[in-house]
Formats: C-alpha cells, structure tokens, sequence
C-alpha cells in the first residue's frame, strides 16, 4: 500500500476508534442484538428534534389513546397525530369526514402539536383498478381534471384552523396496492403531484408541507422514478415495515431503494426526512428490528415518525409482541421524554414504569392498506476505507449536526 493511502487509514483508524472509546458513533453506546438493556441512553443525551406518534386509530379514539400511550411510556412526549382520508369517493378526498374536526381541535390545543394526514391522490383507491384505466385517471389529474378536489381539502383544513398539515399525499406509490400508484405513467404520476400541490398552496392561510413516501424498497418501481420534484417536495418519507425486501435490518438499511438510499436522497435534495408508517409484520416479533429501528431514527432525527400501532404491527395495542413491546417501551421511553436527557445510575429505577401489565385498548380500524421550521437534524456520512477498517468500527457512519 503507498505511504499515503497507510496514512489516510491510519488517521480514520485514530478517529474511529476515538469515537467509539468516547462510547459509539454519536455518542451513542454499543448495544447487542435482540437486548432490551442495549437501548440505554448515552450520558447527557440532547432532546431528539424528532416529534413522535403512532397511528392508533382514525378518529376520536385515536386522539384519546395518544394520551393513554403517552401514559404507558412514562409521560413520553407524543406531538404527532396522524390519520387518513378514506380513498372511496371524492367528497372524502376533500376532507368530509367529521373526524377531522376532533383531530383539528387536538392539533389546536398545543402550538407544539403536528397533525399528519394521509390523503389519496385518487378514488377508488383500493379497489384494484388495473393499470390502462389508472394511466388515463392520471393524464386526466396532470390535465387539472381533479384540482378542485384538492382545493376544497385545502380550504377544509384552513377553514379547521390547521393551515399546517403534514400532507402525505399519495403514499406508497411505488407499489401496486393503489389506485394513486405511479407505475403506470411516471411522468403524469410527477405531473399530477405538481398539479394537486400547487392546487393547495393556491388557498389563502395554508401552511402545508407535502411529504413524498414510498415504501421501502424497489417494489412496482423505484420510488426515484416517481419524485415530482424539489420545489413541489418538502418532506421526503418512507413507510418500513419488518417484511422483504430485506430480511434482516443490514438488508433494509443497503437495499438499493433501503434505509440508506432514503437517508442520502434527502439529503441530496436538502429535505428532511420522516417516517409516516413502520412496524412489525413478517418477521412476527422481532426485538432486533425494533431495537435497530429506533436506533436508526434517533441517529437520522427525522422531522416526525409514527409508529403504526395495530396487529400484527404494533407493540402496545398488540399482545402478541411482547419482546418487541418492552424494546419500544424501553427506548421510547428515553428517545420521547421532554428536557434533557440523563444516564441513571445503577441504582437509579428503571425509566420504565413499574405497570408493566397495563390493560391494552380495543384494537382500532386499521388504515387504508398499507408550526414553523422543520427543527435542525443530524448529517450522517459513511466512513470512508470502511472495508479496510471493519475490524475496528462499530458503525458504518459518523453523525454531525450542521
């Protein structure tokens, strides 16, 4: 090897290894596979800028079991609501349904509050339209066929007092589950977003911002095919739940449309990132993918994320995940609480709490298958000569904040 390349190795080697005998990339301690203990905090961890949420439940019942879940993690801080249009007719696209009033009324008790909605870009848009009748619903939508639709959602939401809405609009459209999917015709897929949203922001008051978010992975297409653009994106998202592509968490994070390609594409685009859906699913209860998980959006810092709470994905209003559960609960527990965080002692009790056999809800309906400034997050790059250095890392990154 020339002297040069064995002192650029050298000098990584060094800050590598300062970096993990200060206790882990970002001073974040190493934690091993499938272990509840391992979601211990750092010393003096800093307030995560990520706001945090769960999808419970469409409506009512949704917003009262946030506090309910805020409860069982200790008094965690839970500042995302997060529901969906029902896809069927159009008067719903336009924000019919009276449990947006309940959710508006929740986001407008607490200036610190955001409110997420899902809203499909089409009707019918579960029943399985085929692909020559969802091209030309498309052409009709980047032709303006459909913008008052959207201008009426608009006006709705100001009218409710939420000018601020997390809009993510037409969710997983790489995939085939949807009428709103982009497979079809990408390029009036791209045309349509661009039309919907500049409908949108055409309404006086609005404040939305319009989260991109495919599914992770490739699936129908690569979800880069469909991005309609910077000045029409201000959130780039993504939906993960525990199933392929990617059997094990190294899997999702390097896929070529994974974790990773998430992560990097908004930073190329200098959008913040979120995690509108994820959870549990093939893999059943899997404490290795949700400790990884949590892990990977407390080191990232994404704008919100919420987890879906539901059988088989979710961990408080599904029995049937135990260990999964208290990694969540346990973490959760720390990553949420407001003000600064602090290492316990030994002796100091758990952060959890000690009611470890709280009654769970109902489950809820499931979903439709499947103010101000975004808050300062973290930059992570990889680690250059990585390969060559992997008898020492830990992590493949190292994590800055600008």
């Amino acid at each position: 090897m020339p002297a040069k390349g064995r002192l650029i190795v050298s000098c990584v080697a060094a800050l590598a290894l300062s970096l993990l005998a200060g206790g882990g990339i970002a001073g974040r301690p190493a934690s091993g596979p499938d272990a509840v203990d391992g979601a211990a905090p750092g010393p003096q961890r800093a307030a995560s800028a990520t706001a945090h949420g769960a999808y419970l439940d469409y409506g009512p019942d949704g917003i009262s079991r946030m506090a309910e879940l805020s409860r069982w993690l200790g008094g965690a801080e839970l500042r995302v609501g997060h529901t969906y249009l029902p896809g069927d007719l159009w008067v719903n696209i336009e924000g019919a349904p009276a449990f947006l009033d309940a959710w508006a009324e929740w986001r407008r008790a607490d200036e610190d509050r955001m409110f997420v909605l899902n809203v499909p870009m089409l009707e019918r848009n579960e029943e399985r339209v085929p692909d020559d009748e969802v091209r030309a619903l498309l052409r009709a939508g980047a032709a303006g066929e459909y913008d008052e639709h959207f201008t009426r959602l608009a006006e709705r939401l100001v009218d409710l007092g939420v000018p601020d809405t997390v809009i993510v609009l037409g969710w997983e459209m790489n995939g085939t589950t949807y009428t709103h999917r982009c497979g079809p015709d990408p390029a009036s897929w791209k045309a349509y977003w661009e039309r919907i949203v500049t409908a949108m922001r055409a309404v006086p008051g609005q404040e939305f911002r319009f989260d991109f978010t495919p599914s992770r992975g490739r699936d129908a297409v690569p979800w880069t095919a469909c991005y309609p653009g910077d000045d029409v994106v201000d959130i780039v998202g993504m939906d993960s739940y525990d199933q392929p592509p990617g059997e094990t968490f190294d899997d999702q994070v390097e896929d070529p449309y994974g974790l990773q390609k998430h992560v990097d594409f908004a930073a190329e685009h200098g959008k913040p990132i979120s995690f509108p859906e994820w959870g549990l699913f093939r893999n059943g209860d899997n404490p290795e993918y949700m400790r990884r998980m949590l892990e990977w959006i407390d080191r990232h810092q994404p704008l919100y994320q919420t987890v879906t709470d539901y059988c088989p994905h979710g961990v408080w209003q599904c029995a049937g995940n135990p260990r999964s559960s208290e990694v969540f609960r346990t973490m959760m527990t720390e990553m949420a609480a407001p003000g600064p965080k602090a290492t316990p002692s030994e002796s100091s009790p758990s952060p959890v709490p000690a009611d470890t056999t709280s009654a769970l809800p109902s489950p809820p309906a499931p979903p439709a298958p499947g103010a101000g400034a975004p808050p300062s997050r973290r930059w992570c790059v990889t680690v250059p000569f990585v390969d060559w250095l992997g008898p020492w890392l830990r992590e493949r990154e190292i994590c800055f904040r600008p």
